[in-house]
């Protein structure tokens, strides 16, 4: 098991070196710069913008850019915003306890309601609520996930004023009741793609589950169907939902970045797409960084879970 921790921890710090290169070359290279939201209010010369990107450093090599960028980041600098003139940790950790509210909320909607609804349709394969779940799902997953926001606002707040269209909480109230009702619509949005695939991964499941000899052996013992489901499919399907969970943290984040813009959610999601539209790149790398340690440790954790859950596949 040693063996195994070191290996993948030396495969993800290769993945972050490897993330931290493209990310940074790529903002670095595109066109515009740091200098050119500046440029265009016309408040400062170009003897200005010049000596202002000289004391940036932007006028070093790439290469020398990014070594002291990187040299800064591993000694916890990960540089001040360009917009704000603030620490880019103190930004990141203002908007952190927002996306992660956000996706705790529609990762509990998406595993209960894709757990109940594929272990429904393993069960009852090829009856009305499977066909229907899956033409339902198959449209669900077709539908681009600011769209599908664009149509719940429209619905719920527009037409039938349930629910407000977007923020965290209403100007002077914080109550409990008032987060729930701004959190509610943004969480079922970002929850309805995940419970597609959920369900699906766990139809897959208890169908494979119920083909198993030991699910014979059980019924030929007396045991209810119902016994069956609880004692023996249920637990041997999860196991394999252990893996999906580990897929499931960069799909959450992905599916963040679309919904706090449509619902304008503060949370790192809209702070991403805000810096990199106002060239705010040492925010928006340190956003990046943060995304993919916290998707190489869900794939670590789980692959770790699954070991310890299935002996099988523990490895030696």
């Amino acid at each position: 098991m040693s063996s195994f921790l070191a290996r993948r921890i030396a495969v993800a710090l290769l993945l972050l070196l490897g993330v931290s290169v493209i990310g940074f070359s790529i903002l670095n290279l595109a066109p515009g710069g740091p200098l050119s939201m500046l440029a265009a209010t016309g408040d400062l010369s170009q003897e200005d913008l010049k000596r202002l990107g000289t004391q940036m450093g932007l006028d070093d090599p790439l290469p020398v850019q990014y070594l002291r960028w990187l040299g800064h980041l591993l000694e916890g600098d990960w540089g001040r915003s360009y917009r704000d003139h603030l620490p880019v940790l103190e930004i990141i950790a203002s908007r952190l306890g927002a996306t992660f509210l956000l996706m705790l909320t529609s990762t509990g909607i998406a595993v209960v309601l894709g757990t109940w609804i594929g272990v429904m349709s393993g069960v009852r394969r090829g009856g009305r609520f499977d066909t229907a779940t899956s033409v339902l799902f198959v449209t669900l997953v077709s539908i681009p996930t600011f769209w599908l926001g664009l149509v719940a606002i429209y619905l719920f707040s527009v037409k039938l004023g349930w629910l407000p269209p977007g923020n965290r909480e209403t100007p002077g109230d914080g109550s409990f009741v008032d987060l729930l009702s701004h959190l509610l619509m943004p969480a079922l949005v970002l929850a309805m793609v995940h419970v597609a695939v959920w369900s699906r991964y766990m139809r897959a499941s208890v169908i494979d589950a119920f083909s198993q000899d030991y699910i014979r052996t059980a019924r030929a013992k007396g045991l209810s169907q119902a016994q069956v489901l609880w004692r023996h499919v249920l637990p041997n399907s999860l196991l394999p939902m252990i893996s999906i969970a580990g897929m499931h943290i960069p799909a959450q984040l992905g599916g963040a970045l679309v919904t706090e813009t449509v619902f304008t959610w503060p949370g790192m999601g809209r702070l991403f797409m805000d810096s990199l539209n106002y060239r705010d790149y040492p925010v928006v790398l340190g956003v990046l960084m943060l995304t993919a340690v916290l998707t190489l440790l869900g794939s670590l954790l789980a692959d770790l879970g699954y070991a310890i859950a299935d002996p099988r596949v523990r490895p030696n």
